[in-house]
């Protein structure tokens, strides 16, 4: 088997020692250069005759695999081809994503990767990352040992059952690992040979999948109970006994599930789920850069939260968390934040309120004096009628549920309101931006999880801002790496809130957008890792001593670029 260690050469630059040759080394994507190997490696690597004699540059690959990227018809068919240029030369991969942010995240990420989830047991051409199931958790030191490059730093986990807004996607879920590692390395510069994107496949209760005779996955219910928790405590035990030094973070699991393993394991690992903290972090930096344009403070606002899975209760816990820094007490934060599931408020004694959910439920008589519709459920427009809210938040993955009367509602009460739906994919949404406008006469501040266009109203440009957790979780990933932590706190998710409200550049907060440019993303991604790094540091938290004015220049350093590195052939085997 093919492997590689990687060292500094005299000039701090990456030296990839290989202890094989041959047409291996065309086959492992982070090896593999294509058409760019030299002369000389090809010679070194016995691979001559394999290529075409011309020898291309990195620049001469991205315009050819952009033409071919620009040439797919369909988000779907730009996917696969992105995929399938990842499995060959990652190198290769990385440069045309960093060359084209803007314009390939929403295919590597949301709201493609929801289609690639659907559809991976039809398009499944390579594999890539770890599936783990009940049939090889016990021998999980095996599998790890067989990895390729055993310097993991990033493990991205899931177990399909919250995908999205899509539900549970048995094994297709892995395709949500694969694209938030890709964030990682596009936006914090991890090197993409310590990244580990895994699957615990236990099984799904999506009856399609079950019945489609090409589904890749475990065909059986999806386990539940004391064998779940076994499987997912073998699994960390072994990234503990491997990975020590590794973040995990927490992906796509259902509600319950999201907030067990989260407050289960924090503090055993260095990890965090970025359905929970992540779209806490990204929605409150989006509520701090609105007020910038409406005036008033935090603590002045009245938050409407519909939708209370782990992103909604997510939410309410970073504001509630920010509320609290602004001075106010337990019980007056709780006050102004209102959340709402399918049944309406959550309030104490209410049938349907799950455990995780009862954080945040009202005393049971607190609408008693309310004007309702109904005396059986406290509804979205009995809220917002009685409490006034300023702020509406919607990650419910209903489409359509900010309708124009909810809206009109909405700024009845507040002269600008801020809506943001955040439901993706783009089918789910709760709103369309250019009706938000249109039912406010322009005076909401709107952001969405998905992209929209720009929109024209009135004569006046409103950008679009995308609440997007690549703009939270890769910094904070790498600021934990920074200075090693020991555990991810909650203070760390609110100083990058605060750190991405102030990279928004004036011009866009003069035209209503509250997050930055896409593009900007490795610039982002830095500032938060610092913010992050420092926090740490200042929480004792950190096991890497770091002077602080070093941050900078340490991560500058360790920021990966996509280039193709220096290769040298070993005599003996790399382990």
């Amino acid at each position: 088997m093919l492997h590689y260690k990687i060292i500094k050469d005299e000039n701090g630059e990456d030296v990839y020692v290989i202890d094989t040759s041959g047409v291996d080394i065309l086959r492992t994507s982070i090896l593999n250069k294509g058409s760019a190997f030299s002369l000389e490696e090809r010679e070194l690597f016995e691979i001559e005759g394999f290529l075409p004699p011309a020898v291309s540059t990195l620049e001469r690959q991205v315009a050819r695999r952009y033409e071919g990227f620009s040439s797919k018809p369909s988000a779907i068919e730009k996917y696969i081809s992105l995929r399938a240029l990842q499995d060959r030369n990652e190198t290769l991969f990385y440069a045309l994503l960093l060359s084209h942010l803007e314009e390939m995240i929403p295919i590597v990420y949301t709201p493609t990767v929801g289609l690639g989830c659907q559809q991976y047991s039809h398009i499944f051409r390579f594999t890539r990352g770890i599936f783990l199931s009940p049939h090889n958790i016990d021998r999980i030191d095996a599998i790890f040992k067989s990895l390729t490059y055993k310097k993991v730093e990033m493990i991205v986990v899931t177990d399909s059952e919250g995908i999205l807004g899509i539900g549970d996607q048995g094994v297709g879920g892995m395709g949500i690992p694969i694209g938030k590692l890709s964030l990682y390395v596009a936006g914090a510069g991890i090197n993409p040979a310590n990244c580990l994107p895994v699957t615990l496949d236990v099984g799904t209760n999506n009856e399609t999948l079950l019945n489609d005779p090409l589904y890749l996955g475990i065909r059986q219910p999806r386990i539940r109970g004391e064998e779940y928790l076994s499987i997912v405590q073998k699994f960390v035990e072994g990234v503990k006994r491997h990975f020590p030094n590794a973040i995990l973070q927490w992906e796509d699991f259902s509600k319950q599930n999201a907030f067990t393993l989260n407050n289960l394991y924090r503090d055993q690992i260095p990890s965090f789920n970025d359905d929970i903290q992540g779209t806490g972090a990204v929605t409150l930096a989006g509520i701090y850069g609105s007020l910038k344009i409406t005036g008033g403070t935090l603590s002045d606002q009245v938050f409407l939260l519909y939708g209370a899975g782990a992103g909604g209760i997510g939410v309410a816990q970073q504001i509630f968390s920010a509320l609290r820094t602004e001075g106010l007490s337990e019980k007056e934060a709780k006050d102004r934040i209102y959340v709402l599931d399918s049944r309406g408020v959550l309030y104490e004694g209410r049938k349907g309120v799950d455990e995780y959910k009862k954080e945040f439920a009202k005393s049971a008589d607190f609408a008693r004096e309310w004007k309702r519709e109904s005396h059986d459920t406290v509804s979205l427009l009995d809220t917002i009628h009685n409490a006034r809210p300023s702020v509406l938040i919607g990650l419910s993955g209903v489409a359509g549920t900010f309708d124009e009367n909810v809206v009109k509602r909405m700024a009845q009460y507040c002269e600008r309101p801020i809506i943001f739906p955040l439901s993706n994919p783009t089918s789910i949404t709760e709103a369309c931006p250019e009706d938000v406008y249109r039912w406010t006469d322009g005076k909401a501040i709107v952001a969405t999880g998905s992209p929209f266009p720009d929109v024209h109203f009135k004569g006046k440009t409103h950008i679009v801002g995308q609440c997007n957790n690549v703009f939270i979780f890769p910094g904070v990933g790498l600021g934990a790496l920074l200075v090693k932590a020991k555990v991810i706190t909650d203070e760390m998710f609110t100083v990058a809130a605060n750190r991405l409200s102030e990279l928004v550049l004036p011009d866009r907060i003069e035209r209503n957008c509250v997050y930055p440019l896409p593009s900007r993303l490795r610039e982002v991604c830095r500032e938060i890792a610092i913010a992050v790094a420092q926090k740490a540091i200042e929480q004792k938290v950190a096991r890497k001593p770091v002077k602080p004015e070093k941050l900078g220049e340490l991560v500058d350093s360790r920021m990966w670029v996509p280039r193709y590195a220096r290769f040298t052939r070993s005599k003996v085997k790399v382990r």
